[in-house]
C-alpha cells in the first residue's frame, strides 16, 4: 500500500493563503451576484421634499431685526412721539395725516388718486366722469381703517370687507383659509417687535395669496396698523415720505432696512405736518378773533382735519349756509389764512397757507 500525499505543502517560501484572500476569490467566482451599490447609477427620479413649515421664514427677519436693532429703537421712538402727539391734539389731525396717507399709497399702488379727489370722495361722495370709483372706494377704504375701528388682528376678514362667496366651489381655495394661515404666521412671530412684525407681514402678503388685482394698499394699511398695535393714537405713516420701504426686492435684512428708513422720513414729514397745522390754527385765532359767530370756529376745524376743503365741504362739515360759507371763506382768504388752489370759476378749493 502506497502512502498518500500529504495535503500540507512542504514550500516554506510560499506564502500562506489566508482566509480573507480565500473568501475574496471565492466571491470573485460568484459572478451572477450584483455589484457593490455605490457603483450602480442612480437612474431613480428624486422624490418628494418636506417643505419647510410656513414658521420658518419668521427665524430670517429675527435675525434681520438683530441686525437692526439700533435704528428699530430710534424708528420706535419717533413713531411713540407721534403717536402721544395725536392723543394730546384734536381728533382732526389723524383724520388729516390719514388723508394724506391714503392719497400718497394711490400713488404707489398706481390709482393716482389725487388729494382734492379723495377729499370730496370721502366727504360727500362725489366723483367726476374721469374718476376711478373702484380706485376711490379702495382709497376711501384705507381712511377709514388708518383713522380708526378694530385692528386686522381681530377679525382680518372684517378689517378688510371681504368675506367668501356664498356659492363658492368645494375645491376653491377659501379666503378665510388664506387669512388665517397669513393669521397664523403672525401669531407665531409675536416675540418680534410691532415694527419687524407688521415689515413681514407686507412682505408675506402676496405669497399668502391675499392680494386682490395685484392691489397693495390693503397689505400696506394692514401693515401700518400693526406696527402701531402699541399706540393708541396714531396709525405708523409708510408713505408720506416716499414709498420706496414699500418696494419688494432682496432679502428679509435689506427689506426691513428700507422699511425703517422709509418709515422714519414718513414720521418725520408727519410730525411737520402737525407743526405746521397747529401754528396755522394759532394765527387763525388771532386773526380770527374780532369775529364773532360759530362759523369761524368751524371753519378753522374743518381746515385743521382736511388738506383741501371747497365749499360744499365746508357747508357740510360746519353746518351752516352756504352764503355764511362763501362769505367766511372770502374773509379768510382775503386775510391770507387760506389760498385757492385750482385756479377755476367753479369747483374751487381752498388750502391752509402754512
Amino acid at each position: 500500500m502506497k502512502p498518500q500525499p500529504s495535503a500540507f505543502t512542504d514550500d516554506f517560501d510560499d506564502p500562506l493563503i489566508t482566509i480573507e484572500e480565500d473568501e475574496e476569490a471565492h466571491d470573485e467566482d460568484l459572478w451572477f451576484l450584483p455589484g457593490p451599490l455605490e457603483e450602480e447609477p442612480d437612474d431613480l427620479p428624486p422624490g418628494p421634499r418636506a417643505e419647510p413649515p410656513d414658521t420658518a421664514v419668521i427665524e430670517d427677519w429675527a435675525k434681520a431685526e438683530g441686525v437692526h436693532a439700533a435704528r428699530l429703537a430710534k424708528v420706535a421712538g419717533r413713531l411713540g412721539a407721534l403717536d402721544d402727539r395725536l392723543l394730546r391734539g384734536p381728533e382732526g389731525w389723524r383724520h388729516r395725516l390719514a388723508l394724506i396717507e391714503a392719497a400718497d399709497l394711490s400713488w404707489f399702488a398706481g390709482d393716482r388718486v389725487s388729494s382734492d379727489r379723495l377729499a370730496l370722495w370721502v366727504s360727500l361722495r362725489l366723483s367726476g366722469a374721469q374718476d376711478d370709483r373702484n380706485a376711490l372706494a379702495r382709497i376711501g377704504w384705507a381712511v377709514r381703517r388708518l383713522t380708526g375701528g378694530p385692528g386686522p388682528k381681530a377679525d382680518l376678514a372684517a378689517f378688510l370687507d371681504r368675506r367668501d362667496p356664498e356659492n363658492i366651489e368645494d375645491s376653491a381655495e377659501r379666503f378665510e383659509d388664506r387669512a388665517g394661515g397669513w393669521l397664523d404666521v403672525m401669531t407665531a412671530a409675536a416675540e418680534l417687535h410691532p415694527i419687524t412684525r407688521a415689515c413681514m407681514g407686507f412682505h408675506l402678503w402676496s405669497l399668502a395669496g391675499l392680494g386682490q388685482h395685484g392691489d397693495q394698499i390693503e397689505a400696506a394699511v394692514t401693515a401700518s396698523r400693526i406696527a402701531a398695535c402699541d399706540g393708541s393714537g396714531a396709525f405708523a405713516p409708510l408713505a408720506m415720505g416716499g414709498a420706496g420701504g414699500l418696494r419688494v426686492s432682496g432679502l428679509p435684512t435689506e427689506r426691513l432696512a428700507r422699511w425703517l428708513d422709509g418709515m422714519n422720513s414718513a414720521i418725520l414729514t408727519a410730525m411737520r405736518t402737525l407743526d405746521d397745522i397747529e401754528a396755522w390754527t394759532g394765527r387763525a385765532e388771532n386773526v380770527m378773533a374780532q369775529l364773532s359767530g360759530r362759523t369761524q370756529l368751524a371753519l378753522r376745524r374743518t381746515f385743521s382735519q382736511w388738506p383741501l376743503v371747497s365749499a360744499p365741504m365746508a357747508e357740510a362739515t360746519t353746518g351752516a349756509s352756504r352764503a355764511a360759507v362763501q362769505r367766511n371763506l372770502a374773509w379768510m382768504e382775503a386775510s391770507g389764512l387760506i389760498c385757492e388752489v385750482t385756479g377755476q370759476g367753479r369747483y374751487r378749493m381752498w388750502k391752509a397757507t402754512v
